[in-house]
């Protein structure tokens, strides 16, 4: 099973990459994931990648692919993963499609994750984030029994900086902008799946699996 999964910031991706990975006991690997990987194993690549980092740049593509093709080539990536965070544009897609062709791989399905962006907005600006343990709440959909107070632990809840709704929005129309050409591409392979993240988490799920050749 392997799957490429899409969707904005606040469509629901986490929650349903943890019930891939229980189902189907396969890697749930992000970008961000390798990158961490890359530079604590001191690859040559990692240590390339932490000086863009460290500066606070982007990390080139050329660096960036080099960091995905060790990753995927992990033993543990051999009977399966979820990839998330890559591609972001059509040229590292044209990327990965080499990577996996050298590995014998291919893509089982690209799953995207749809919700209107207004939905997403106030699902991103409502989240709350306790600053002593990391437990994460929602004004309207999960809010804390006391007002700004954690109920695990008693900590106070703030809302991140990159959850404020002029950042969100920004995020949004970035995201728009890369993946549009995206669903493009993998619409020509037949293998891009939309499922629509507005309906109850279970049967999200149970969609995904059926756009992955999966019965209910």
């Amino acid at each position: 099973m392997y799957i490429l999964l899409m969707g904005p910031p606040g469509a629901g991706k986490g929650t349903q990459a943890e019930k891939l990975i229980d189902e189907f006991k396969i890697p749930h690997i992000s970008t961000g994931d390798m990158f961490r990987a890359a530079v604590s194993a001191g690859t040559e690549l990692g240590k390339e990648a932490k000086k863009y980092m460290d500066a606070g740049g982007l990390v080139p593509d050329v660096v960036t692919i080099g960091i995905v093709r060790e990753g995927l080539s992990k033993p543990e990536c051999a009977n399966g993963f979820i990839l998330d965070g890559f591609p972001r544009t059509e040229e590292q897609a044209v990327a990965l499609d080499g990577i996996l062709k050298d590995l014998g791989i291919k893509l089982t399905g690209v799953v995207n994750i749809s919700v209107p962006d207004s939905e997403l907005v106030a699902r991103v600006v409502g989240r709350r984030i306790c600053k002593a343990c990391g437990a994460t709440y929602h004004v309207s959909f999960n809010p804390s029994k006391v007002e700004n107070v954690c109920d695990k632990c008693g900590g106070n809840l703030y809302q991140r900086n990159d959850d404020k709704e002029e950042t969100v929005v920004n995020r949004l129309h970035a995201y728009h902008e890369q993946t549009e050409p995206l669903i493009e591409y993998y619409k020509k392979q037949g293998l891009y799946k939309e499922i629509d993240g507005l309906q109850p988490i279970d049967k999200v799920y149970a969609d995904v699996k059926v756009s992955l050749g999966c019965s209910k």
